[in-house]
């Protein structure tokens, strides 16, 4: 069931955040050999001022009340960010578990919006990297996602199998963990999503690397950021690019690509367009 993998995932992320932790990191003594990386349960268990047993069925996965109160004094504890600790929270339940509806579709006057936003590239994505909508410029970049399966036209799929997105991505591989750690936080809120199952399924088929990035358990809240990529024909562009919101949470979003520098605003007003 649904409350069953998120109390396994909730187990496996406790884990992995412990395990990474030092003792001397939470003014623990280094004391005897340790059979395992991190902090020892009992040691979470005394941070936190929980019990040792308590703490065990959490990590286990097992079926437990949790209070909001006692999983602040766990995130504290394990020094989770403020992303990890969203995460946290929304793993135990302790949020309203109602996932929020993403749209559907683009509408017609986000299409427009698309459009006027050239020269600059601009996509619409929802939270598991499905492109809904882009403009001519995105695509000079990109590709033309028209010619790829509709399975296939999904930015982290493309980023972890062959594909022109990856080629011309020039720092694909960081790229892709923040979009592995964004894809599993708003993962937690959409846990019964069949389409979100389905693509993790095949991306963990498909790709030792994201499999072994899957495993690590990061996660991250979306962020704006800078991007650059290696057109052929083209040249390199440098972009920023800055997220803008169109459903309830973080659901739906576009992204527009500005140019850093002169020379990438240059390039720009020269992306073919058909």
């Amino acid at each position: 069931t649904p409350d069953d993998a998120r109390r396994h995932d909730l187990a496996a992320f406790l884990r992995s955040r412990r395990e990474r932790i030092a003792p001397e990191q939470v003014g623990l003594p280094m004391t005897g050999r340790r059979r395992t990386p991190g902090l020892r349960r009992e040691e979470v268990a005394q941070l936190a001022a929980v019990g040792v047993t308590w703490y065990t069925w959490l990590e286990q996965g097992r079926h437990i009340q949790v209070s909001t109160q006692v999983l602040d004094a766990v995130a504290r504890a394990l020094l989770l960010d403020p992303s990890e600790r969203a995460h946290l929270f929304t793993l135990a339940g302790a949020e309203d578990p109602a996932p929020v509806k993403e749209c559907p579709s683009v509408t017609p006057s986000v299409r427009l919006v698309l459009e006027q936003l050239a020269p600059y590239p601009a996509v619409a994505l929802n939270s598991r990297y499905d492109v809904l909508a882009h403009n001519p410029q995105y695509a000079a970049i990109v590709g033309d996602l028209g010619e790829l399966p509709p399975e296939d036209r999904n930015l982290m799929w493309m980023a972890f199998t062959p594909s022109h997105f990856r080629e011309v991505l020039i720092d694909y591989r960081t790229e892709r963990l923040g979009m592995v750690a964004r894809f599993r936080a708003a993962m937690a809120e959409h846990s019964a999503d069949p389409a979100r199952k389905a693509l993790l399924a095949r991306l963990l088929k498909a790709s030792p690397d994201f499999a072994e990035v899957w495993q690590r358990h990061e996660v991250m809240r979306p962020s704006n950021g800078i991007k650059r990529f290696q057109v052929p024909g083209v040249g390199l562009l440098r972009c920023e690019y800055t997220n803008f919101w169109l459903s309830p949470g973080l659901g739906t979003r576009m992204i527009s690509y500005t140019p850093l520098d002169e020379e990438t605003r240059a390039l720009m007003d020269r992306l073919p367009t058909n």
